[in-house]
């Protein structure tokens, strides 16, 4: 059974692919390598994915080796599904802002950018590792439609493994890049798992507000604060106060 996660990203690919579809291309190993050195890459896969049937139409070796799983295992629903359950939301508003930045642009243009971004991504030993995502668009059609892309998936983890994706636009031949683009939150964002009472105060634990000014701000008891703060630190697993804010900041929950 297909997740609401899945079928919203097929609706956002379906859109970034609009038009008429070309003839199918097939790419050999000399290409995949030509591609490979627009790329940074450490422990790495690649991958050709076709937008227009939602697929994978070649990836390579190396994924089961970075993830555990085998290549016939990764059909797009598997893969979806293996992202970091609090990165899913951010994972669909990428793809939104990725859509509505290639709707800008022109034929000219669509060749000459490289979307990065990151997320987590369960290995099949339930170890969660950092992905750096970084796509080229390869193919597009006469209307602008992008209908396959070349990506390289690297492991990140040692360079950051917590904290809020970010996403960039790369631009190639001479075009403008967009560094940490503002990402809209079409989505409901990992935040969706506290309330607004618990995201108000953790809010104001961030900037250094005691309990106290917390109840007197709200007026609510300093008992209901103490008890939203217990409730706070089980919801978020943090140990203390200071781990729970140093999370909100990196993981973006306020």
């Amino acid at each position: 059974m297909k997740s609401v996660f899945f079928k919203e990203a097929l609706k956002i690919w379906g859109k970034i692919s609009e038009g008429e579809q070309l003839k199918a291309t097939l790419f050999d190993a000399g290409v995949h390598k030509k591609l490979l050195n627009l790329f940074k890459v450490g422990d790495y896969f690649y991958y050709i994915f076709n937008l227009k049937d939602s697929k994978f139409e070649l990836m390579s070796e190396e994924v089961e080796t970075m993830l555990g799983y085998k290549r016939e295992e990764l059909d797009l629903q598997f893969f979806l599904n293996n992202i970091h359950p609090e990165d899913q939301p951010w994972f669909l508003n990428i793809e939104s802002k990725v859509a509505e930045f290639f709707g800008q642009l022109s034929l000219a243009q669509i060749l000459n950018y490289r979307v990065r971004y990151d997320y987590r991504m369960k290995k099949s030993n339930g170890e969660y590792i950092r992905i750096l995502q970084q796509v080229i668009t390869i193919q597009h059609n006469e209307t602008g439609g992008v209908l396959r892309t070349f990506g390289v998936h690297t492991d990140i983890s040692h360079l950051k493994m917590e904290g809020k994706p970010i996403l960039s636009f790369i631009g190639l031949n001479g075009e403008l890049s967009f560094i940490d683009v503002d990402i809209e939150k079409v989505f409901p964002t990992p935040s969706s798992f506290l309330t607004a009472r618990e995201i108000e105060i953790l809010s104001m634990l961030v900037e250094g507000v005691e309990t106290k000014e917390i109840a007197s701000q709200l007026f609510i008891s300093n008992e209901t604060v103490s008890t939203h703060r217990k409730n706070l630190l089980r919801k978020t697993e943090a140990r203390n106060t200071s781990e729970m804010i140093m999370l909100a900041i990196r993981k973006g929950w306020v």
